[in-house]
C-alpha cells in the first residue's frame, strides 16, 4: 500500500465484502425489514459503528505492544490472510441466506448491537486485519487511517442499508445472480488481499 488511495480500496473491499456476505447482523437486518419495515432494518444496519470501537481499540493496544516483534506481526499477519482467505471461500461459495420471520421482535438497535458483540468477525477483523492495516496507514499519516476507516464503513454499513432497503421492499436481489456475481467478485478480491498480508507476514519472519 503506497498512496492513500491503496488504503481506500482497502477498507472499501473488506467493508463490501463483510456487508454483503450473510451473517448474523445480515440476517437480523433482513428479518428486522420485512416483518417490521425499513427503518427498523436500518437501525440494525448502523449497529457496528456503534459497536467496533471497543473492538477496534483493544486490538490496536495489543498490536501496539508488538509493533517491534517480528516473530507476532508475522503470526497475525499470516493469520489475517488466512481469515481473509476464508472469508473469501465463503463469499464464492455462498448460499442465499434465508430469513425466518418468527425468530425477532422489535428492540433492533440493541439487538443489532448485541449481535455484532457476540459475532466472532470484527473480533477477528481488528485483531488480524484492521489493527495491523492502521498501524501501517498510521506510520503515512493520519488522513491515510481516516481514509481506511471511511472506506470501510462507508461500504459495510451501505451494504447492510442496501440490504435493508431489498428487503423492505422484497427478496428478488437476495435471490438472484446479481447477488451472486456481487460475492464471487469480492471473493475474488479478497483472495487477492490475503495474499498481500501473506506476503507480509513472510517478510515479518524473514523469509522473503
Amino acid at each position: 500500500m503506497s498512496d492513500g488511495w491503496s488504503f481506500l480500496v482497502a477498507g472499501a473491499l473488506v467493508g463490501l465484502a463483510g456487508g454483503f456476505a450473510p451473517g448474523p447482523v445480515t440476517m437480523l437486518v433482513i428479518v428486522q425489514s420485512l416483518r417490521y419495515g425499513l427503518g427498523e432494518g436500518l437501525k440494525v444496519a448502523i449497529a457496528p459503528l456503534l459497536t467496533d470501537a471497543p473492538i477496534a481499540l483493544a486490538a490496536l493496544l495489543f498490536i501496539g505492544r508488538l509493533d517491534d516483534t517480528g516473530l507476532a506481526l508475522g503470526v497475525i499477519a499470516l493469520t489475517g490472510a488466512a481469515f481473509l482467505s476464508y472469508l473469501a471461500y465463503q463469499s464464492l461459495v455462498f448460499k442465499a441466506p434465508v430469513a425466518s420471520l418468527n425468530a425477532q421482535a422489535p428492540g433492533s438497535l440493541r439487538k443489532g448491537m448485541l449481535t455484532n458483540l457476540a459475532n466472532p468477525n470484527p473480533y477477528l477483523f481488528w485483531f488480524t486485519v484492521g489493527a495491523p492495516t492502521i498501524f501501517v496507514a498510521h506510520r503515512a499519516g493520519w488522513s491515510f487511517v481516516a481514509l481506511f476507516l471511511v472506506g470501510l464503513y462507508v461500504c459495510l454499513v451501505g451494504a447492510k442499508i442496501t440490504f435493508a432497503v431489498v428487503a423492505s421492499r422484497g427478496r428478488s436481489f437476495l435471490e438472484g445472480a446479481a447477488y451472486r456475481y456481487t460475492l464471487r467478485g469480492l471473493g475474488v478480491g479478497l483472495f487477492v488481499y490475503a495474499l498481500k498480508f501473506a506476503r507480509d507476514g513472510l517478510g515479518y519472519l524473514g523469509v522473503i
